[in-house]
């Protein structure tokens, strides 16, 4: 079954306050949610397998670990995922980033893929999937279809904030991706809206109402 990690790190949750409050600013919400995209990369890639090489210090050889070559993928789900991406590639530069857009369609209230681009070699990399939001869980679990249909086996996926009601849709419909939180809120309300949550991700990211 899907494990389910909620982050306290005490760095998260003091940029994690202003990322709520409804005063932050769209450049400030912006940054914020960018340095705490780094914080969680830092927590998501601890279990990246390393290799021992040879390296010579100004003192003497010696034996040292990098990591054992696993190549990454990252896929921000449309668009406020966008907003978490620079953050993690600030430690992991190296990893690719792909792009799912999904959209609600407005009779049935489900997601519907209308765009997907991935790396070629899918198959060979570890993903993580990004959404600021974990609310119902439909635009994950939808983003996570779309990458195990092109050949993903390897998927983790990651958010700033979810809804008790949505970990519990995404860990039965993909019992085998690992879910990285930084704080589990509350509830839904009526509207759909994660509580106490931090609004429309997308809005405040980039300035649209």
């Amino acid at each position: 079954m899907a494990k389910v990690f909620v982050f306290d790190h005490p760095l998260i949750q003091h940029k994690l306050t202003y990322i709520r409050d409804k005063n932050t600013g769209t450049k400030e919400f912006r940054e914020l949610v960018d340095e705490v995209g780094t914080l969680m990369a830092f927590e998501i890639t601890r279990d990246m397998p390393l290799q021992d090489i040879e390296v010579e210090t100004p003192v003497q050889e010696t034996t040292s670990k990098v990591l054992a070559g696993k190549k990454l993928g990252l896929v921000p789900i449309l668009r406020a995922g966008i907003g978490m991406v620079d953050g993690i590639l600030k430690l992991i530069p190296a990893a690719k980033v792909g792009h799912v857009g999904l959209y609600r369609d407005p009779k049935t209230l489900k997601p519907v893929e209308y765009y997907v681009k991935l790396p070629s070699d899918v198959e060979e990399r570890d993903f993580i999937v990004i959404d600021p939001m974990l609310a119902t869980g439909g635009s994950a679990i939808e983003a996570i279809n779309s990458l195990k249909t092109r050949g993903a086996k390897h998927i983790k996926f990651m958010c700033l904030i979810a809804a008790p009601e949505g970990v519990e849709a995404l860990k039965e419909a993909h019992p085998d991706v690992d879910i990285y939180i930084a704080a589990l809120d509350e509830k839904l309300n009526d509207h759909g809206y994660i509580v106490p949550g931090l609004g429309d991700a997308g809005d405040r990211l980039f300035g649209t109402k």
